[in-house]
């Protein structure tokens, strides 16, 4: 037979109550037995005759039976209240952060279920604790590519908790490893300027040394000598102009933006280098089936990005004599293609072309500088765009996206 319904609080309270009833009666019948032998010795005859004549003896027992019920119940349930308490004290120990402290009951009551359940509570309380404290711990330490794992359930708040920690640690090796790569993009930056300053600054200081010093045999020599330095100036001059450049749009230059027609733009920007292809018995082709193609960005930047991709599609492809540029739309994107017909860049070459000082040999823009494919980069990223190249024996491209504007996009 199933008697676990005896270990309850209700049961255990129902027989303290008819414990307390029983007790009573016992005493009561006890106490009448005892008064009615008191009757007959002397000193309490008068005392207890009185009290009979005059209140009556069921008055007495209605009176002292609950008083004795009472103090009998408020005996018999004294155990359990000091159980209820010391779990009550415990809850407040727990509430003030101090899970040590251990419950003692061999009870199977819900008192007795509740303080099991309270230690089985401060004992996960302490593990999880241990291991936030002892992860964090690490972290702090700088081991930030340790992780915590909390043997529980992926619902319950600790997972969260240690998720949470696991995330921020994630984030804060990501930053750091962001930083790194920060001061090594700096000190690249650095040795890369230097070595390209150096270069046209040393032929300068030697040529205008052999001036200085009188060293040249006549006049034809010593413009040759000047012709020089003025050219590699001229060269120092445009690194300076582009390493600015550059520096300004990724330190997060503010953009003029306006709309613009990027059919009519290029249209204009190709007439503008008519010169220079004629110059290399060249012709520029334009390619569209759209009559517009409106974008909203920076004139003057996006001018200076295609500036340099068409310079670098006539320095590249003059065996091919055409600079093909297609217009064409692609979902949300101005899709705009730069495309000559010269050599191929070596396929090792690609991945590094967009580079700062990059040394492959397809890989400077106009100038050789090693900045104007990274500044094109650089401009079509601000705009929220991307580029990309592609390259084999038929034709090497250089691919733009663009955002179209939100509004009356294309016709």
């Amino acid at each position: 037979m199933n008697l676990n319904w005896v270990n309850t609080v209700r049961w255990k309270f129902l027989a303290i109550v008819l414990a307390s009833l029983g007790l009573t009666a016992i005493l009561l019948y006890l106490g009448y037995q005892l008064g009615m032998y008191l009757v007959t010795v002397p000193p309490f005859t008068n005392y207890l005759n009185f009290i009979v004549v005059n209140y009556g003896s069921h008055m007495v027992m209605s009176i002292v039976g609950p008083i004795l019920f009472i103090i009998l119940y408020y005996l018999l349930t004294r155990t359990t209240i000091r159980r209820l308490e010391n779990v009550n004290n415990s809850l407040q120990q727990m509430a003030a952060g101090n899970f040590d402290q251990e419950l003692h009951t061999s009870s199977h009551d819900e008192i007795g279920r509740i303080a099991h359940t309270m230690n089985d509570l401060a004992q996960q309380l302490r593990t999880n604790l241990d291991k936030i404290s002892s992860g964090l711990g690490q972290v702090a330490n700088g081991q930030l590519d340790h992780r915590l794992h909390l043997e529980d359930d992926p619902s319950n708040e600790w997972m969260k908790v240690a998720d949470s920690i696991n995330r921020m640690a994630e984030q804060l090796d990501h930053s750091i490893q962001e930083e790194r790569n920060a001061e090594k993009t700096k000190n690249d930056l650095i040795t890369g300027v230097s070595h390209d300053l150096r270069t046209p600054l040393t032929l300068i200081l030697g040529f205008l040394g052999v001036i200085e010093n009188d060293r040249y045999h006549d006049e034809v020599e010593l413009r040759h000598y000047v012709n020089i330095a003025y050219e590699k100036s001229l060269t120092l001059k445009k690194l300076v102009d582009e390493l600015f450049e550059y520096t300004r749009i990724n330190n997060g230059m503010p953009l003029h933006v306006e709309e613009l027609d990027m059919v009519a733009f290029l249209q204009q920007l190709a007439e503008e280098f008519v010169p220079s292809l004629k110059k290399a018995d060249m012709a520029c082709r334009i390619s569209t089936e759209l009559s517009s193609l409106m974008i909203e960005g920076d004139g003057d930047l996006l001018a200076r990005g295609f500036e340099n991709l068409i310079s670098n599609a006539i320095r590249y492809g003059r065996k091919g004599k055409y600079v093909d540029i297609d217009i064409s739309r692609s979902e949300r994107y101005a899709l705009i293609k730069v495309i000559n017909y010269g050599e191929p860049i070596p396929q090792s070459d690609l991945q590094f072309i967009f580079e700062r000082f990059y040394r492959g040999d397809r890989s400077r823009s106009s100038g050789g500088t090693g900045l104007g494919l990274a500044i094109v980069k650089s401009i079509m990223e601000v705009h929220g765009g991307t580029i990309s190249a592609n390259s084999d024996r038929s034709q090497t491209e250089f691919v733009t996206r663009l955002p179209l504007r939100l509004s009356k996009t294309t016709s």
